[in-house]
């Protein structure tokens, strides 16, 4: 079969990060060093010096309104369009299906995806009182397009009750997840523990992770001074880690623009398909804190098209900010991540490897590259995910040429026809507890207890306690107790 020269493909990937002991970096240095190493293979030089849209994630660190401007200057280049995303775990994989999208068209030729974050100058310089001294832009400079959702992402009942931050909501489904498995709360931080240490030792074997020793299950599971506990049942070694400098940047292009640049069939990456859909928007209001209809009807979509089973899938990565995005994941996807032999991650996962902010997928992307570049007959699929469990992405990758053209699937009304439930706050609860999480200071004392239930009109109830002997019997897992604020 002729190739569709229509067909994206990735033929670039770079990613640098700023090491401890070496000179600092501004997110811009960070992107143009990894896309300068994104166009070092063969003919990927001439493609980034026609690249026709610059597309940058979302940055907390480097908030200028039009990064890809700056980004565009930097590097040389005179781009048709600059875009960039909003918030969102999914950001990179957003681009990625725009941008395929206008290739498969023939709309769009050549692009470079790309982010970074600084956050330990942003963070010093933001303790000290002063400016970065990084580049700046009018407040009125404008992208092309930006992509993304602007909508409050918590129901005032879910921040009634405490549920401010991902720190706060991660756990609160871990717990969920717990329940449904029918552990204890210490066999399951022991299980969480295991499957922890698995990414770390993932990341060790990825040069480009920002831990580059892995800590024991032990280490993982044990709270202390350097692994201070969070939120139940996570401890700091549980959560992702922002406090890295990183870049990672992708050349974009279609099989025409590769072949007249000659590359090498072994350094192209088709993109066969990939999805997005968000659940039902407030967390609180899903049907179950431990599903994810989303990911289901994303993975269906994506893997459909490939006409591929997720058994037939070699190298995943599976959205890791806390173990419990990549157990639902799992779960929706008919992974046993106790018993399949596939590490769930080809990065080592936001804990470890890194990757802050909105932008690890950007580093799962180059990372998947580099798999499928080293076993040109595998397939790859990765996820990405937004807020609160609330937005999901994939794609599916390989070195092949796909069967079929590249499509982007959103399967919103599928989701969207699905049952919600209704969200009240409660002063008081009698009766088991459906899920929970306790927060802790910072040093390590545990401050307040935030629940819910399900009432028998099938509503869920939030609410919050700081009473001591509530803490402790939530914490010891005893369910069946009186909450109040």
């Amino acid at each position: 079969m002729p190739l569709d020269p229509h067909a994206p493909m990735l033929v670039g990937a770079g990613q640098h990060s700023r090491r401890v002991g070496e000179p600092e970096m501004s997110p811009l240095e960070l992107i143009v060093r990894a896309a300068r190493l994104a166009s070092e293979r063969p003919g990927a030089g001439q493609l980034l010096e026609r690249t026709q849209s610059v597309r940058i994630v979302d940055c907390l660190s480097w908030p200028v309104p039009d990064p890809g401007a700056l980004v565009a200057e930097a590097l040389g280049m005179r781009p048709a369009e600059t875009v960039r995303t909003l918030t969102s775990g999914t950001g990179p994989l957003d681009l990625l299906a725009d941008a395929c999208t206008e290739i498969q068209a023939g709309r769009l030729e050549v692009a470079l995806i790309a982010g970074a974050e600084a956050i330990v100058p942003f963070m010093r310089a933001t303790r000290e009182g002063r400016p970065t001294g990084w580049p700046e832009q009018p407040a009125d400079a404008t992208p092309t397009r930006v992509l993304g959702n602007e909508a409050t992402p918590s129901h005032e009942a879910e921040l009634a009750a405490g549920l401010l931050a991902p720190i706060h909501y991660y756990p609160w489904f871990e717990n969920a997840l717990s329940a449904d498995a029918g552990r204890t709360p210490d066999e399951h931080r022991q299980w969480l523990a295991q499957l922890w240490h698995g990414f770390a030792l993932v990341a060790e074997s990825n040069p480009e992770a920002w831990t580059q020793e892995p800590p024991s299950a032990q280490e993982i599971s044990t709270a202390g001074e350097d692994n201070r506990m969070v939120a139940f049942p996570y401890s700091k070694l549980m959560t992702a880690n922002i406090q890295v400098d990183q870049g990672a940047a992708l050349l974009l292009c279609s099989a025409r623009a590769a072949e007249e640049a000659e590359i090498s069939p072994e350094n192209r990456i088709f993109v066969h398909a990939s999805a997005a859909a968000h659940d039902h928007w407030f967390a609180a209001s899903r049907q179950d804190l431990h599903r994810s209809p989303a990911i289901a009807a994303c993975a269906c979509a994506t893997l459909g098209h490939a006409e591929i089973a997720v058994d037939e899938v070699a190298h995943l990565d599976l959205y890791s900010c806390f173990p419990s995005a990549v157990q639902i994941a799992a779960g929706e996807l008919g992974i046993d991540l106790a018993t399949d032999s596939r590490p769930p991650t080809v990065t080592g996962g936001l804990t470890f490897a890194g990757g802050p902010g909105s932008n690890y997928v950007t580093h799962s992307l180059a990372a998947m590259s580099g798999r499928l570049r080293e076993n040109p007959d595998a397939l790859g699929f990765l996820t990405g995910v937004g807020w609160y469990m609330t937005k999901h992405a994939n794609a599916v990758l390989s070195a092949r040429p796909p069967a079929r053209p590249y499509t982007h699937a959103e399967p919103q009304a599928e989701v969207d026809a699905l049952p919600r439930r209704e969200v009240v706050s409660a002063a008081e609860i009698e009766g088991p507890v459906e899920s929970f999480t306790v927060t802790y200071e910072r040093d390590g004392t545990p401050s307040r207890a935030i629940t819910s239930c399900l009432r028998a009109d099938g509503s869920r109830a939030l609410s919050s306690s700081a009473d001591p002997e509530t803490i402790q019997a939530l914490l010891e897992g005893t369910q069946a107790v009186r909450l109040g604020f």
